[in-house]
């Protein structure tokens, strides 16, 4: 069995869990195109989502490919990849 594909409103949940509370993260609106640094989160934050992605999801992402991710829409392409292809 796999995992179902992570949608945008999965990762909003997770980047909210991700979130300190001094951060100033703004998740509203049209996000999928939006650099995540412009929304709030420095390169650690971002780890810290992808890992509980892994786990979640049962994914391996590579730091390389999270940090070159860039937008939500690019994160969720390369979560959802592997999910599409596995058997």
């Amino acid at each position: 069995m796999t995992a179902r594909e992570m949608t945008l409103d999965d990762l909003i949940g997770v980047l909210r869990e991700c979130a300190g509370e001094a951060e100033g993260v703004d998740l509203s609106g049209d996000i999928l195109d939006v650099p995540f640094a412009d929304l709030g989160y420095d390169s650690l934050a971002l780890l810290e989502a992808a890992s509980r992605v892994e786990r979640q999801r049962g994914v391996e992402l590579a730091d390389e490919a999270v940090g070159t991710a860039g937008t939500p829409r690019r994160f969720l392409a390369l979560v959802n990849e592997p999910l599409r292809t596995a058997v």
